[in-house]
């Protein structure tokens, strides 16, 4: 996984770089949380996104 930029040609929202960690976890699925690059530590508490390993699709398996 690499980082994202969220940005889109035809949107006026707001841009912003995503980051992540992958968590290996002992007896469970590794998960990965995504989160905004630039969040401090009190956005971190709220803003990211958890999943874990096999809730994803290859990119190119979308077009």
């Amino acid at each position: 996984m690499t980082d994202a930029d969220t940005s889109y040609t035809d949107s006026t929202e707001p841009t912003f770089e995503l980051d992540h960690v992958v968590v290996e976890n002992d007896g469970a699925p590794d998960e990965c949380a995504i989160f905004p690059l630039e969040a401090n530590e009190t956005e971190l508490l709220t803003a990211w996104i958890s999943a874990h390993e096999g809730d994803f699709v290859d990119l190119e398996s979308m077009h």
